[in-house]
């Protein structure tokens, strides 16, 4: 009877042992199998990337296998606007008659309906400048048409984009309030460079912003063209009011446009502001005020070189970082007022 339990601890014995040594063996295959450590280092990269023109999260990688698209835009209320809601960034410039237009971009996302698409300005070569890709517009005055000739983009107006751009003959508005681009296609047109480079720096995630707090502002363009932003917690967006009406600012597909972030450079305009022929003066540096986060943050512009974008500058010349996600810019003259609510 003794032998045989000492038979039984003996084999018991070994059982452990086998079970020890094939613990330890699995534990080790990872760290020395490289597939394992190139799927988890694949995997980590795919999460990091952001796209260029919103800073947010590209898990498809969609944004880095195309150009930017800027389409030029109405912007009174004689038509309803689509696909703004979905553009990365929108500058308002000023025009002839003190009326303000849109410079749409659009690079994370491809809708299939943008526009009214308008004419181009003078002010756009220096907007498009720094990213490149492909202008969309109805057409111009040849003088506007010379000026965009000298930026480095692939244009497409009403004659070159073909089934790009169409006018949608059950459309309630008329002629030139009719036209709209197919973002969606354009990409495929030639622009680049892909994909284009930031114009702006994003704090990281879940980081507060600095600055003083704002519930509200207006950017005072000329009489029916002013626009009202207000502060929502809630979704962490400001709100658009444009116009004299006071009614939000709602697009076509019932979206109410509230980007992350407002940034409000004040610029001359050389010719003067509103007369036919003028041009935003976007090289060089100015007053700046950066709404982000719920806050208002007080500095300076400054782009030396047209081929860069304009470096947001605190008032100690630190580098202000927006929230990712869409930005619009203003280009108000600087004899124009903005008034901000604390």
């Amino acid at each position: 009877m003794s032998a045989l339990r000492a038979l039984v601890v003996v084999l018991a014995l070994v059982l452990i042992a086998a079970a020890c040594s094939g613990g330890s063996s699995r534990k080790s295959t990872p760290t020395t199998r490289p597939t394992t450590r190139k799927k988890v280092s694949a995997h980590v990269v795919v999460i990091g990337r952001v796209a260029p023109l919103t800073g947010l999260p590209d898990p498809t990688g969609a944004s880095f296998k195309r150009p930017a698209v800027t389409v030029k835009v109405n912007n009174t209320i004689r038509a309803v606007q689509y696909g703004i809601d979905q553009a990365d960034v929108v500058y308002e410039e000023v025009v002839e008659g003190g009326i303000t237009r849109l410079a749409a971009i659009f690079n994370s996302h491809a809708p299939d309906k943008v526009g009214p698409v308008r004419s181009v300005r003078k002010t756009d070569q220096s907007i498009v400048w720094p990213i490149g890709g492909i202008f969309a517009y109805s057409g111009g005055a040849q003088y506007a048409i010379d000026s965009i000739d000298t930026a480095p983009v692939k244009q497409l107006d009403e004659t070159r984009a073909g089934p790009m751009m169409y006018r949608d003959p059950a459309d309630p508005s008329y002629a030139p309030f009719n036209l709209w681009a197919r973002v969606d296609r354009m990409f495929s047109a030639g622009g680049t460079p892909i994909p284009p480079p930031p114009l702006f720096l994003y704090r990281a995630r879940g980081a507060k912003a600095g600055g003083t707090p704002a519930a509200a502002f207006v950017v005072g363009f000329a009489p029916g063209f002013a626009t009202s932003w207000n502060w929502d917690a809630k979704t962490a967006a400001w709100l658009r009011t444009a116009g004299s009406s006071g009614s939000p600012d709602i697009d076509g597909n019932g979206v109410r446009l509230a980007p992350k972030n407002v940034v409000v450079m004040f610029v001359q305009y050389l010719g003067g502001v509103g007369v036919e022929q003028s041009e935003a003066q976007l090289v060089g540096s100015g007053r700046l005020l950066v709404f982000t986060d719920g806050k208002e943050i007080k500095g300076t512009w400054s782009r030396p070189d047209k081929s860069k974008p304009a470096r947001l500058l605190n008032s100690t010349g630190g580098a202000i970082r927006l929230t990712p996600g869409q930005t619009w810019v203003e280009l108000p003259d600087v004899s124009y007022a903005v008034n901000v609510l604390p």
